[in-house]
């Protein structure tokens, strides 16, 4: 019985791809009309890129749930196997994550003295360290915690 399929994600992240490129060569094209790059986004890209956008995030969740969870329902216990390799690249990310820490703080206070504020940089930098708590995070839901799949008989108590 299988729980996580990677056929339906995959084509999730196939589609918001073309997603992106239709918005693009919309803008592109916009450009090639009026013979100068518009300033603005119109609804319509705005609009393509949220979709997109929503798209890509199923698509990765999908991927990472299948690589956090398998394929497969096995049930009863699960203990993960020792291995140094998950340990270091924690610390690599630890130590990652606690530079750019430090970076970001010198940002907020080089834009609290000279009076400019990069948002693009500071937002870039807050992302990307997101991104690596999540790392982390999906490191130790693989290799540290324990699972146990529990199964129920088809006669619960679910009025469906």
């Amino acid at each position: 019985m299988y729980r996580n399929d990677t056929i339906i994600p995959f084509f999730a992240l196939l589609f918001s791809a073309a997603l992106f490129l239709m918005s693009y060569l919309n803008g592109q094209r916009i450009a090639v009309l009026t013979g100068h790059k518009p300033e603005e986004l119109s609804v319509g890209q705005i609009g393509l890129m949220a979709f997109a956008a929503v798209l890509f995030i199923y698509g990765a969740i999908g991927y990472i749930s299948a690589w956090l969870e398998g394929q497969e329902l096995r049930p009863g216990r699960h203990f993960p196997e020792p291995s140094t390799s998950p340990l270091v690249a924690g610390i690599v990310l630890v130590l990652l994550l606690t530079a750019m820490g430090g970076f970001f703080v010198q940002l907020l206070v080089y834009s609290a003295q000279s009076g400019q504020n990069p948002t693009w940089l500071q937002g870039g930098f807050f992302a990307a360290m997101a991104l690596i708590i999540a790392a982390l995070l999906a490191i130790y839901k693989k290799f540290y915690q324990r699972e146990e799949v529990v199964t129920e008989d088809e006669h619960s108590e679910v009025p469906w």
